[in-house]
């Protein structure tokens, strides 16, 4: 790979949506990949649409969680390598599938999932402000919103 001078052209994106990184497996992942002359590397969450293929509903504390992890590799990586984290929102798994977790529903997933990637994590004041941003009364990140 180094030789070829791919690295030079783009920049891979890891792609997990789990809730439960294998945080150093990624850590080592990335090393792997400036070791072949990659200086940068993307992350792929998901905020909405990775859970099942006909959910109907965002369980926000799925996704919060999988935010989270990837804040953790962050954390344990070297500090240039990161180039930024995509955010995705899959509507189908397939052209074949039904659609799956429509936009206005994962809204507060949406929210919770940036405000925490902008803090740096989840407090009871991240929770505040989404609440205030969306106009809530009662963010529930552990249930299905209501």
């Amino acid at each position: 790979l180094s030789e070829s001078g791919v690295p030079q052209l783009v920049q891979p994106m890891i792609w997990d949506y789990a809730a439960d990184i294998d945080v150093e497996g990624k850590v080592q992942l990335i090393e792997k990949y400036r070791r072949c002359g990659f200086s940068k590397v993307w992350f792929a969450s998901a905020f909405k649409g990775a859970t099942g293929v006909n959910q109907s509903l965002t369980l926000i504390g799925h996704h919060l969680k999988n935010h989270l992890e990837w804040l953790h590799v962050a954390s344990r990586s070297p500090a240039d390598v990161l180039e930024g984290i995509a955010l995705t929102g899959w509507q189908r798994y397939d052209h074949f599938s039904v659609l799956c977790e429509l936009l206005p529903v994962a809204i507060p997933s949406l929210a919770v999932c940036l405000q925490a990637l902008k803090n740096g994590g989840y407090s009871e004041k991240v929770k505040e402000n989404v609440e205030k941003l969306l106009g809530m009364s009662n963010l529930e990140i552990d249930t299905f919103m209501r």
